[in-house]
């Protein structure tokens, strides 16, 4: 949900990516400010890569030094020596290094005793963007209740015909957007020409009102005075429409994450100009699978520091953590009851309903995206990430839903290799794993850009697939007539066996040996990612590659089972929906099971021997076990008695390739992602007690009688 370095257009200023907050960290040591030659200034000046992407610019004006981080405002840089500077907003200090000849050629951002540096690019090196210059307008748009909302509109300085409006509605800020910005992160959609509108919803930054996370539709949609984020959008085109000049009288969304979801609600009732929606990773359903909570279990860290976030100031707050490995600082907090006894005091109106509204309840539903729409009237592209690691469930759910009122084939799926928002960027790899192209650009270039054209311009033609999707894996694009694919595709049940075998071929023994178990200790959780878990969106995070870390880290856990099958004799393609069907028990009344379908490469590997008997997640997900029968209504589990338990692994489109081996593995808990079950029955956990949290014994069968197993949808040879 939150805005990331993956580079779209919700990124962070340059204070929360290369240095993290005060917040975080304390506060900045005092420095000795120094004047220095205009001269020295100017040998510093020029571009330094931190990453292809995220690019740090040095500017002088006059006496003064800035920095400028890629597409984000400049921050002032002061002189403690000739080759030292230091911010004042943050603890953190720069040093500039030559080499033998006296060139620049580096520089070194040191802050919280970490270091980072950034390469000097010359000038051929200097990437090239369109060079459209734009008159910015900062205006106060009026809505239907009288509240005025904060927008900033860039319109190119030379039309040469009438453009439409492109719009993004947020509640990350707006302020930072400027010409630079634009060129670099839409330079696609820049060269074929708009007027680009970023508007501060309602409540937040500078826009009048109370914001309402996620805020539903309005009860009566035939009240005119009656305000959701459809008729703030709807509001806010009707003014462009008559107060912006040299436009062609239409209008588009798009945004990711929390502006993929304002883009939804604003094609909901949509204003006739409405022509274009692009939806990207929209968050569908937060309690079912997406921000907040996925299917019944909490999101802890995310809940609990982007709640903070939003909710404890108008224009955005970090949490303070007092320590680097969050999954300690977690652990040490206790029982959830402890949040608002320690830190938040009932002040958070988001967290306060986790309390209220711990089941999947009328509130929650309120917000379901597949609850609320309706119809499709509005050309829509849903964008989605196979590794987001927060929507991906509600950019999938969100076209699945469109689809079930598409009679005018309106609705569209693009699904990447990309974590959150990475298809603003090139694409090319996540964290260790390799695509072989730029697949980033490609979207932008090939499918987002002439879907907008089409639709806002009447320029091109539009040869969309219904679905078009990258096959990880065999790293190809792939195009279907449907999502998920029904056409030359087989289900198929992958069983677990005795020592640790996964085959295709059913259990045939039966018996209450026919179990793998062990014990879950919710002092002791599994963590979801390689410790130290630093805080979600802190600087040296791998929250955003988490989903493609390797697996071996709990490999082999006692808290934690695995099955494998052989080397695979050719390769094995599952695309679609993937179920896991389980049969367990657990010594406790209530219980999580979080079970991952991995890709094991060969133990030689000889495109990159590091690599060698990686544990790639393909597919993941959690079960809380008491919505095992529903979401609405939990229920105690009966101690030692063995259910079933189907949890819902969402999507994929892979390949697992010959020689490489699949693995399921199974735990019960994962920290501090996931709060930890008590693992005895509670009417609320975000009630629960120190006492409440024992340790259980689980049992996972794999019999004939309780044959556990994923259900894949294969591709047909």
């Amino acid at each position: 949900m939150k805005k990331n370095v993956s580079f779209h257009a919700l990124i962070f200023t340059l204070v929360f990516v290369v240095f993290p907050t005060l917040a975080i960290y304390g506060q900045a040591t005092a420095r000795q400010e120094i004047k220095v030659d205009s001269k020295v200034l100017d040998a510093y000046v020029g571009q330094y890569e931190l990453t292809p992407e995220f690019i740090l610019t040095f500017t002088r004006e006059g006496d003064k030094f800035y920095t400028q981080a890629t597409g984000q405002p400049k921050i002032e840089v002061f002189a403690e020596s000739e080759t030292k500077f230091f911010l004042k907003v943050v603890d953190a200090q720069l040093t500039f290094v030559k080499n033998n000849d006296g060139r620049v050629t580096h520089v070194i951002l040191l802050q919280g005793g970490r270091e980072q540096y950034a390469k000097r690019k010359e000038p051929e090196q200097l990437p090239i963007f369109p060079g459209v210059q734009f008159k910015k307008t900062e205006v106060m748009i009026p809505t239907r209740d009288g509240m005025k909302l904060h927008t900033v509109i860039f319109a190119p300085e030379k039309i040469t015909e009438p453009l439409p409006f492109l719009m993004t509605r947020t509640p990350y800020g707006v302020d930072w957007m400027n010409s630079g910005a634009l060129n670099q992160i839409h330079s696609e959609l820049v060269s074929d020409g708009y007027i680009f509108v970023f508007q501060d919803i309602r409540g937040r930054y500078k826009s009048e009102g109370t914001f309402v996370m996620n805020r539903p539709l309005r009860e009566n949609r035939t009240d005119p005075k009656a305000i959701d984020e459809t008729t703030d959008t709807y509001d806010t085109i009707e003014w462009l429409l008559k107060n912006m000049p040299n436009n062609n009288g239409r209008a588009g969304i798009f945004g990711v994450s929390y502006p993929g979801w304002t883009s939804v609600m604003g094609i909901i009732d949509p204003h006739p100009a409405m022509k274009a929606a692009s939806p990207q990773a929209a968050m569908g359903d937060t309690w079912m699978g997406d921000d907040f909570f996925h299917n019944g279990a909490f999101r802890l860290t995310y809940g609990f520091e982007y709640v903070y976030s939003m909710e404890s100031a108008k224009d955005g707050n970090d949490f303070r953590h007092d320590r680097y490995d969050t999954y300690d600082w977690y652990l040490k907090l206790g029982p959830l009851s402890n949040a608002n006894d320690k830190y938040f005091h009932g002040k958070l109106p988001t967290w306060e309903n986790f309390i209220a509204h711990p089941t999947w309840d009328r509130y929650w539903q309120s917000k379901a995206l597949d609850k609320i729409v309706t119809k499709v009237t509005v050309p829509t592209l849903n964008v989605a990430g196979w590794w987001d690691q927060e929507d991906f469930y509600g950019a999938v759910k969100t076209y699945l839903a469109l689809e079930q009122y598409d009679t005018q084939n309106l609705n569209y799926l693009v699904s990447g290799p990309w974590n959150h928002g990475g298809w603003g960027g090139r694409g090319d790899k996540l964290g260790r794993i390799t695509f072989d192209s730029d697949t980033g650009k490609y979207f932008r270039a090939k499918l987002q850009a002439p879907f907008f054209a089409y639709h806002l311009k009447g320029k091109g033609s539009l040869k969309l697939a219904e679905a078009t999707t990258f096959e990880t894996g065999s790293n190809e694009w792939k195009s279907y007539e449907a999502w998920p694919p029904k056409q030359n595709y087989t289900t198929r049940n992958l069983y677990f066996h005795n020592d640790g075998r996964l085959a295709f071929d059913a259990p045939t023994k039966d018996g209450e040996a026919e179990h793998d178990s062990y014990v879950s200790d919710p002092k002791h959780p599994v963590p979801y990612r390689p410790r130290p878990v630093q805080a979600t969106y802190s600087q040296g995070s791998t929250w955003n590659i988490w989903l493609t870390q390797d697996q071996r880290f709990v490999h082999n856990r006692p808290d934690v089972l695995s099955w494998e099958t052989d080397a695979l004799n050719e390769d094995i393609t599952v695309s679609g929906q993937i179920i896991a069907d389980m049969f367990a028990s657990t010594s406790g009344t209530d219980s999580d099971w979080v079970v991952k379908l991995i890709d094991v490469y060969p133990d030689e590997w000889p495109q990159d021997r590091s690599m060698g008997g990686y544990q790639l997640m393909v597919a993941n997900e959690i079960l809380r076990g008491r919505y095992r029968k529903s979401f609405e209504k939990p229920e105690p589990v009966k101690p030692n008695e063995i259910n079933e338990y189907k949890c819902d692994l969402r999507w994929a489109d892979h390949t697992f390739k010959k020689g490489h081996r699949m693995m399921v593995q199974v735990q019960s808990t994962w920290f501090p992602l996931y709060d930890r079950n008590p693992q005895s029955y509670v009417e609320n956990i975000f009630k629960a007690k120190e006492s409440d949290y024992i340790a259980a014994t689980q049992r996972v069968f794999r019999s004939k009688q309780f044959p556990s197993h994923l259900i894949l949808p294969i591709k047909n040879k």
